[in-house]
């Protein structure tokens, strides 16, 4: 199980890494994957959540 969600959240950050500029665009997509990987891992909803809202807060203040 944690060898799936390592993979894939792996895919998620190779996505990105490939951008020249981060955009709001491009991190939903990535967050997308990532909360796909999550809930196939079986956290729970909220806590997905939680964590994605705080990493999408984190990723678009990063980008200024």
């Amino acid at each position: 199980m944690f060898d799936a969600l390592s993979e894939k959240l792996s895919q998620a950050m190779k996505s990105l890494r490939g951008q020249s500029r981060l955009t709001e665009k491009n991190i939903e997509e990535a967050l997308r994957e990532v909360r796909m990987a999550l809930l196939e891992a079986d956290v729970h909803v909220q806590v997905a959540r939680t964590f994605l809202q705080r990493v999408k807060e984190k990723a678009l203040a990063g980008r200024t």
